[in-house]
């Protein structure tokens, strides 16, 4: 399970916290590269039924507090006419499957695309950066990353990868084939922490790739 905030910590953030907090995250990702134009969504856990996310249509490195909207884990937005994120019901399979999920971060990095395309797994083993992901407390750990087909049937998408995590319930991120990360935390500081670490070791994995 993932560690979590004390539940009166979480509670003091308001809706305009999370957006801020995001959206420093997107203007960091796109100044390396990783949420080129419209690619990548992010999402925080308001409560123990809704989250804030970015709509659909946003340039994640440019985003300011209307680009978000409020939506139930069913996926539907919650008082707002902005569309959601195609891939809304991927944030809400991790949200349901684990309530220590505060926030979730999609990113489409060179480095995660070119190697989700090659590699039915990501073997990760050696770094030092290994130690940002739960339950790691040792650069002499392995974690494998999972990659799951990509897929425009977002729902089937989201079931495999429940399947998957409640058979794999270590697994720190996954990706899917061609198309980016995801990855979470406790909150939106730990996720982008992680996004960051993950990011740095799969850089390292395409250059030890290539000939």
């Amino acid at each position: 399970m993932q560690s979590t905030l004390p539940h009166n910590a979480r509670s003091m953030n308001t809706p305009t916290d999370y957006a801020e907090a995001l959206i420093a995250a997107g203007r960091l990702f796109h100044q390396r590269g990783w949420v080129p134009a419209t690619g990548g969504n992010f999402s925080a856990r308001l409560d123990a039924t809704r989250m804030l996310i970015t709509a659909s249509g946003c340039h994640k490195g440019e985003l300011a507090r209307e680009d978000f909207l409020v939506a139930g884990f069913d996926g539907v937005p919650i008082g707002s006419a902005r569309k959601a994120s195609y891939e809304t019901l991927l944030h809400c399979q991790l949200y349901r499957h684990d309530p220590a999920i505060g926030a979730v971060l999609h990113t489409h990095s060179i480095a995660n695309t070119v190697l989700s395309r090659r590699l039915p797994a990501i073997e990760l083993a050696g770094y030092e950066l290994l130690k940002l992901l739960p339950g790691i407390r040792t650069h002499e750990a392995r974690v494998s990353i999972p990659v799951f087909a990509n897929d425009q049937d977002i729902p089937r998408l989201a079931t495999r990868v429940d399947a998957h995590m409640k058979q794999h319930p270590e697994t720190p991120a996954y990706l899917i084939a061609g198309h980016g990360l995801y990855a979470w935390g406790a909150d939106v500081a730990q996720a982008r922490w992680r996004v960051e670490a993950i990011e740095f070791m799969l850089d390292c994995e395409l250059h030890s790739h290539r000939p």
